[in-house]
């Protein structure tokens, strides 16, 4: 999967998108002949043509439903209860409103009263949040999921135990279970079905109505059955790669996994897309003046605030050295969130409930503006607004040594939003850093507009509702 788009969906997400695409249409439709019946908004229907109401019904439903995009609700791991889900609604529907309110008057005369689109919203919510209550309670987009066997059963195959175990994890497959096979170590599948074969891989795989075959066997030479994998191919079951179906499956790369002709036959973790290299900078540099003119004021107050709490000679800025593209460093710059003598005992990795921040420290992080000052590091080149989180120096050389391929994440510029901050909290420890590193290769092996597009939209949704990491 290069990029996100419908197809790579699964069919229950496939299946959330169009109804809920109807249930907005037809939310508007409904208020629009439940008003021609009962005439509480006074407005001509019949001056307006039937293909433009049409019209109408769609536009509304394609702006609820970016709307709800941007407010993670097609997020397929998303982890919110129905009143949870209500609020996004309420802020998806309220900020389609407005959007569609807008977009209105460029219908000229056949324009819809305003009062008839605040009803249609109202009517959007209520169908909305009934279907998602549904979907909440009766698992009714599980069918068509994918049928997966796993070949081996020990320590390899034991990663999607531990990393797939929940059923959020596993939206898109069942799993049948795990084949033990020769050279396996014992330390492998503990909770998981493992299967014996007494019969072909082939027969056994079409008896079961196997989808897909992922191979994850600890030791291949000389025990990996690739003539009845061929056959299993040929019958129309998928073979899959337990690197491929890890990075498929959970948006990461399995680091403690990747073996050299992995990467010679992958695409790789460079950036090929010479012409967006070359735009790279003034798309970020344009987005970062636009960007800035919308925040300066949360900014002015922000600075206020810091001079407000911990007095007027305390500084508003710190700078740091961090370590960006091709392992070049730049100072970059942020809202003081920590206390002056926060580093008085050397460097230190920040944490989630870091007992050095700031009354108004904990605010902007949570909310994520003590990172707006590194719009100046976007707008001079050194950033950019997707990539892998910058870490400093002293750091970086450690991690290069312990982590496999740490390095690699410097193939593209950092970012102030990255896939990895979108997955993965603060991290204090170098298991942490391991975990975000897995999730920074995925995004320089995948990076495309659509995915940037996508962790742009999702870091919205972080800001507006406080998650920030």
């Amino acid at each position: 999967m290069s990029s996100p788009n419908f197809r790579d969906l699964s069919a229950g997400s496939k299946s959330l998108v169009l109804i809920e695409f109807v249930c907005f249409a037809s939310a508007l439709l409904l208020s629009l002949y439940l008003n021609n019946l009962l005439n509480f908004v006074t407005f001509d229907i019949e001056s307006i043509a039937l293909n433009i109401l049409f019209i109408h019904a769609i536009v509304f439903a394609l702006v609820v439903q970016l709307s709800s995009l941007a407010m993670g609700l097609y997020n397929s791991k998303l982890r919110e209860n129905f009143r949870g889900v209500v609020r996004r609604l309420l802020v998806s529907v309220a900020i389609g409103f407005f959007i569609v309110s807008l977009i209105n008057p460029f219908y000229g005369s056949g324009s819809l009263a305003i009062e008839l689109l605040a009803i249609s919203s109202l009517i959007s919510l209520i169908i909305a949040s009934g279907v998602r209550y549904l979907t909440l309670q009766i698992d009714f987009f599980g069918f068509n999921k994918r049928n997966v066997l796993v070949l081996g059963a020990g320590e390899r195959a034991s990663i999607i135990e531990k990393r797939m175990r929940r059923d959020v994890d596993r939206q898109g497959f069942f799993m049948h279970g795990f084949v033990i096979m020769n050279g396996d170590t014992e330390n492998g599948i503990v909770n998981e079905n493992r299967i014996t074969l007494t019969s072909s891989l082939v027969n056994y795989a079409l008896e079961h109505q196997i989808d897909e075959i992922v191979v994850a066997n600890d030791e291949r030479r000389g025990n990996l059955p690739v003539d009845e994998l061929f056959a299993c191919k040929i019958r129309g079951v998928e073979v899959t790669e337990i690197l491929d179906f890890i990075e498929r499956e959970t948006g990461q790369i399995a680091v403690n996994l990747i073996y050299p002709s992995w990467v010679i036959y992958s695409n790789g973790f460079a950036s090929a897309n010479h012409l967006r290299n070359t735009l790279d900078w003034i798309f970020n540099a344009t987005m970062g003046f636009f960007l800035f003119l919308l925040t300066w004021p949360v900014m002015l107050i922000t600075a206020v605030l810091i001079k407000l709490d911990e007095g007027i000679k305390a500084p508003i800025f710190y700078s740091q050295e961090r370590v960006g593209l091709d392992g070049q460093a730049f100072s970059i710059l942020k809202f003081r969130s920590m206390r002056i003598d926060a580093e008085k005992n050397g460097a230190q990795m920040a944490s989630e409930n870091d007992d050095r921040t700031t009354k108004i420290g904990k605010f902007i992080r949570k909310y994520r503006v003590d990172e707006l000052p590194q719009i100046y590091n976007v707008m001079r080149g050194d950033m950019g607004f997707v990539g892998p989180r910058p870490e400093r120096p002293e750091f970086v050389q450690q991690l290069i040594k312990n982590i496999p391929y740490y390095n690699e994440r410097h193939n593209v510029k950092p970012g102030l939003t990255g896939w990895a901050q979108l997955k993965y909290p603060y991290g204090a420890t170098e298991e942490d850093s391991l975990e975000k590193l897995k999730y920074d290769l995925y995004y320089i092996k995948h990076r495309s507009f659509l995915l940037d597009l996508l962790i742009l939209i999702r870091t919205v949704e972080i800001v507006l509702f406080g998650k920030g990491r």
